[in-house]
């Protein structure tokens, strides 16, 4: 006999005022057991999301921009100028993450559109893109600097400005954007294989789930309860293999791009036999 597991599924969907409140629990009777449902948090809104982030990546820029007056000699404090520089490089850091992290939970609460791919590109990685004018100018002019520091110092306080970009690229990027079509056909397809709308997910899954007696979840002792879009700006957007479709559409993905490879290897063949 299989082992029962104590779980507890978390309502992803509640007002602000609730929220506020003591989390609301009751108990549900699943194939594994009776379960503990707890109401969690609400998602947030996405333009509050941009504005922080907006916020926060001009704090960023005016680090930078701090350091390259400091390193021009436009701005005197008087500290050692290789300790202002490391402090400003920091806090750039700390901003643009910072920054990175609010837009990229306002893209998977609001999604852009992937009808112009180049705007949904801009979009999804506005991060990166901060990333890079908040550290690039100030490095290159680290690197034409032949006054203001000494070789060591410059040598010292170059590789944390790259070490920095790459960081803040790293942690800026989004490894799995979301788009307003994917969105809109998640949510056809959990309308067709549950009742209410209602998915699932765990702590540290990358799925959601349409069935709570799904057995990928048998080991969760707590699982999110919410609507689709809840799943997707917790950055649950992939289905489950076996309760939500993800299989067959991983399945059709496949075999469209292996159709679209033969037909780009037969083309040619048929010009040459002509």
């Amino acid at each position: 006999m299989a082992k029962e597991i104590k779980r507890e599924v978390v309502k992803a969907s509640e007002t602000k005022a609730e929220a506020e409140k003591a989390p609301k629990k009751k108990k549900v009777d699943t194939e594994t057991g009776e379960k503990e449902v707890v109401q969690a948090k609400p998602t947030g809104n996405a333009v509050l999301k941009r504005v922080f982030a907006v916020v926060f990546w001009l704090l960023a820029i005016a680090a930078e921009v701090a350091a390259i007056m400091l390193l021009n000699g436009y701005l005197y404090i008087p500290y050692d100028l290789k300790t202002l520089l490391i402090i400003a490089i920091a806090l750039d850091l700390i901003f643009v993450i910072i920054g990175s992290q609010f837009w990229k939970k306002a893209n998977h609460i609001n999604p852009p559109s992937e009808k112009n791919k180049v705007w949904f590109f801009l979009c999804s990685q506005m991060g990166l893109i901060v990333a890079v004018i908040a550290f690039c100018p100030l490095i290159v002019l680290l690197l034409k600097n032949k006054d203001k520091l000494d070789k060591k110092t410059k040598v010292i306080v170059t590789v944390i400005a790259a070490v920095a970009l790459l960081v803040a690229g790293a942690c800026s990027i989004d490894y799995d954007p979301v788009s307003q079509e994917s969105l809109a056909e998640a949510k056809s397809e959990v309308s067709e294989l549950t009742d209410d709308g209602t998915v699932y997910w765990t702590r540290y899954g990358r799925s959601y789930h349409c069935d709570i007696n799904c057995h990928t979840l048998a080991r969760s002792s707590t699982l999110y309860e919410g609507t689709i879009e809840e799943a997707f700006a917790a950055r649950r957007n992939d289905p489950c293999d076996y309760c939500a479709g993800g299989r067959e559409a991983k399945l059709a993905e496949r075999n469209a791009g292996e159709a679209a490879e033969s037909t780009a290897t037969d083309e040619p063949a048929a010009e040459t036999a002509e």
